[in-house]
């Protein structure tokens, strides 16, 4: 640019002199707005690192920092704290949200002797845990370090121009020169000479693709995120035109992350079911009570007794109600017949007589199905990590339609699995990973394209990826690949237009056949058709 800019001043055509720099000034302002503000540092955003921990010492509770509990030391978890370190459960039982880790939306109950982990929410009654690892080597900071790390591992989609300037800036500058010294050497007429190669470097300056390619991707941007998609640089619109694997997270992503009645089955009427559940249920901060508690009115009087990971009795002077467990009914000699099913069953009796279940899941988002058959009939593979059983992964993979499910997955597994896919994937394929979670952050980042659902997700998940999706709707994905297909295809029109019309006209230039009239049709006039059909990206639907 500094060079055709200084040829155009040597054969007295300033106007195209500021021009040429105004333009790459220009051209520059929208590759930086368009590729956006580098990331903000998200360590601090992981709500799963525990701000304090409670040690029992001596019989006293003492408030330390994390990062001081030691091995060996007792801990105090009450209701609604996150463990600080990794440990063992010495209390008889404990309830653990463990969502923020696994992205697993139903409590997991845990006995003397059960491991449990750091980032998981004590969800139950006040527990004891004894320390097994230091906060360091804890599941909670191995996260928070992965989160860091792994950013670092993502290859950044070059710029066409900078691939482009590395051959073409080279031989046009040498070919200028060539064109001025030989047949100046040769005829002697270097003022003639020294004016083509002039007008030959006005002619090479690439005005047209230093705008148009990053306004193309730009413009693909606008388009986007009137449709509800942000995606936080031109250079991931490219990547995901060739995106060939998209893996999902389950919970909160293809489904709604929240447990909702499947099915009711009773032999007495619904809503007088439904009242005999709700009567047992009240009181609980269960999340199978908080889904069921809003359907029904209790009735009143009765003596609520939660046995703690199997069920609840309601007792009054002249009835009994139990709801629980399948093993609960049969330690209450409630005669009934198991359900095979792979929702949560619970199982409710009136006075010693079985008289329903209820089936709650974690419902499928409607548009789910539609979106995995659309894009595989794009040809793309599509995966599902969870950190669900077996049994709930599989039922939900078998219902979308996707074509693998890993399960039981950690976030550290989760990462583990991407890279396994990025080993076996094709040069120029990439993998998008779509999910919504804290534990959705690392894997989020070491993917070729990460998305996240920017509606329920965290802010974490957010701030990982490079795509958002809004509306937290599944359909934007084919939106997505749609305006990244076309904004490329436009970007490569305009390549091939400006790299066409200039050869063609710098040939003609070297010989003298074209004079500066055709050098600024060739810079600027193909620079503004270039632009205007770079504005057709703004508009893709």
């Amino acid at each position: 640019m500094f060079i055709a800019s200084t040829g155009a001043f040597i054969i007295g055509d300033y106007n195209e002199a500021v021009a040429v720099m105004l333009f790459y000034q220009v051209g520059e302002l929208f590759q930086t707005y368009a590729v956006g503000k580098s990331r903000k540092s998200i360590a601090d955003l992981m709500k799963i690192k525990p701000e304090k921990a409670t040690v029992l010492r001596n019989g006293i509770e003492t408030i330390i920092e994390p990062e001081m509990v030691t091995v060996g030391n007792i801990l105090i978890v009450k209701n609604g704290e996150k463990i600080p370190v990794d440990g063992v459960l010495i209390d008889d039982y404990g309830c653990f949200d463990t969502s923020a880790l696994t992205g697993e939306s139903m409590p997991v109950n845990c006995l003397n002797g059960d491991c449990v982990l750091s980032g998981s929410i004590n969800v139950g009654s006040v527990v004891k845990i004894k320390c097994e690892k230091e906060y360091y080597d804890s599941t909670v900071s191995k996260i928070l370090d992965l989160v860091e790390s792994v950013s670092g591992k993502k290859a950044k989609a070059e710029n066409f121009i900078s691939k482009f300037a590395r051959f073409y800036t080279p031989i046009i500058v040498c070919s200028a020169l060539l064109l001025f010294l030989i047949p100046t050497v040769i005829t002697g007429l270097w003022k003639v000479w020294l004016i083509r190669a002039c007008t030959f470097l006005v002619v090479s300056c690439p005005c047209a693709l230093v705008i148009s390619v990053p306004l193309g991707f730009f413009g693909g941007i606008g388009g986007a995120s009137k449709l509800g998609i942000l995606v936080k640089g031109g250079n991931y619109l490219e990547l995901f035109n060739n995106a060939k694997t998209i893996v999902f997270d389950k919970t909160g992503t293809l489904t709604k992350g929240n447990f909702e009645v499947v099915e009711i089955v009773s032999i007495i009427s619904k809503q007088d079911f439904i009242d005999l559940v709700v009567t047992c249920e009240q009181g609980s901060n269960h999340p199978i009570a908080k889904c069921i508690s809003p359907l029904g009115n209790p009735l009143y009087g009765y003596k609520i007794t939660e046995v703690f990971g199997k069920g609840i009795i309601a007792k009054n002077d002249q009835d009994v109600i139990i709801c629980g467990s399948y093993d609960f009914m049969k330690d209450n000699l409630v005669n009934c017949e198991k359900i095979t099913s792979d929702y949560t069953t619970i199982y409710v009796s009136h006075n010693g007589v079985f008289i329903g279940y209820i089936l709650l899941g974690d419902v499928i988002k409607y548009e789910v199905q539609n979106v995995i058959c659309e894009l595989k009939k794009c040809g793309i593979k599509t995966v599902m990590f969870t950190g669900d059983n077996k049994q709930t992964a599989l039922r939900v993979a078998k219902q979308v339609g996707v074509d693998e499910c890993f399960y039981e997955l950690l976030p550290l597994d989760k990462v583990n699995k991407i890279e396994e896919l990025l080993l076996t994937k094709k040069n120029k394929e990439k993998i998008v990973f779509v999910g919504d979670g804290i534990n959705d952050a690392p894997v989020i980042m070491r993917a070729d394209i990460g998305v996240s659902m920017g509606g329920i997700g965290s802010d974490s998940a957010i701030e990982a990826s490079d795509v958002v999706l809004m509306y937290d709707d599944l359909t934007a994905l084919l939106k997505a690949k749609k305006i990244a297909k076309k904004t490329v295809s436009i970007v490569k029109q305009n390549i091939v237009f400006a790299l066409f019309v200039k050869i063609s006209v710098l040939v003609l230039s070297a010989f003298g056949l074209t004079g500066m009239w055709a050098a600024v049709f060739a810079d600027v006039g193909v620079a503004v058709l270039a632009i205007l059909n770079s504005m057709r990206t703004m508009n893709i639907k």
